[in-house]
C-alpha cells in the first residue's frame, strides 16, 4: 500500500488523529507526513488542524468524503479503466469518486485526452496537469457533490458525442439495475448517456450489497463494469448474463 493510502486509511478509521501520532504509525518523520498531509488537503481528501489530520466531510454526499473511502481500491480501478482510453481520445465522465481518481489517472498520463464533465470538482482536482483538456458542462450547481445538474446540461452535452461515458453509481437492484441517491444527477447522468456509446460504471464491489433511491439505468444499459475482486461470483454471473462486461483488479 502507499503511503498517501495509508494515511487516508488511518485518518478514515481513526476519523481525527494527531499529525505526530500518524507519522509514528506510519513510519515517517513529522515534517514528512506534513508535507504528505499538504498534498491530500490540496485535493481536498483531508484536512489539517491545530495539530490534528481529519477526513474532510461525514457527509456521504460530498465527494472529498467519498474519496475518502476505499481510496486504494478504487485507486485501482481507476488504473484499469484508464487503460482502455486511447491517445487523443474525448470521453465524458460524471461526478464518481472513482471518476475523480480516473481523470487524475489520465492528467497523469501522456495521452493528450479531452475530458467531457459535469463535475466542477474535476478540473480543480486535476489542476496541475497540463496535457488534459476539460471541457465543463453547465448547469445548475450542487455545492455537496460539486456537480452540475438540470435542463441546461442536456443543451450543452447535444453538441457533443464520444464513445464512453463514465459514471459512479450508489447502489444496485437485480431486478431495478443500477441505482444512484440524488434524483437530479440520476437524470443529468442519464442525459449524458445520450452522447455517448457505451456507458461504463466504475465501482467498488460493495455498491453491490447496496440499494439506493432511484434506478439510473437497467443492467443491460451498461457496457461494461470495473470492480474489484470481492465481486461476489453469483452477482459476476448475473452481468454477464445480461450482456455487462465485468473487469475486477
Amino acid at each position: 500500500m502507499a503511503r498517501a493510502e495509508k494515511i487516508i486509511s488511518l485518518v478514515s478509521e481513526y476519523g481525527k488523529i494527531e499529525v505526530t501520532k500518524l507519522a509514528h504509525l506510519i513510519g515517517v518523520s513529522n515534517v514528512t507526513i506534513r508535507k504528505d498531509l499538504d498534498k491530500l488537503e490540496d485535493k481536498g481528501i483531508v484536512n489539517r488542524q491545530h495539530g490534528y489530520a481529519l477526513i474532510n466531510s461525514n457527509s456521504t454526499d460530498n465527494i472529498n468524503f467519498r474519496l475518502s473511502q476505499n481510496h486504494e481500491t478504487k485507486q485501482r480501478i481507476a488504473q484499469k479503466a484508464a487503460e482502455s482510453i486511447s491517445d487523443g481520445e474525448s470521453v465524458m465522465i460524471e461526478s464518481g469518486s472513482t471518476c475523480a481518481l480516473l481523470a487524475e489517472e489520465l492528467a497523469n498520463s501522456n495521452k493528450n485526452v479531452t475530458i467531457i464533465t459535469n463535475s466542477t470538482f474535476l478540473p480543480n482536482f486535476i489542476r496541475q496537469a497540463s496535457n488534459v483538456k476539460i471541457i465543463l458542462i453547465g448547469g445548475e450547481y450542487q455545492s455537496n457533490s460539486q456537480v452540475n445538474v438540470g435542463p441546461l446540461v442536456k443543451k450543452v452535452v447535444e453538441e457533443f458525442y464520444v464513445d464512453k461515458l463514465f459514471i459512479g453509481i450508489d447502489g444496485f437492484d437485480c431486478e431495478r439495475g443500477f441505482r444512484c441517491n440524488d434524483i437530479s444527477r440520476c437524470a443529468t447522468t442519464q442525459v449524458m448517456a445520450t452522447s455517448c456509446d457505451q456507458v461504463i460504471a466504475l465501482t467498488d464491489s460493495s455498491k453491490f450489497c447496496q440499494n439506493a433511491t432511484v434506478t439510473c439505468f437497467a443492467t443491460n444499459q451498461i457496457s461494461k463494469v470495473y470492480t474489484d475482486t470481492d465481486l461476489k461470483d453469483e452477482m459476476k454471473e448475473f452481468l454477464l448474463e445480461n450482456h455487462v462486461d465485468v473487469v475486477t483488479v
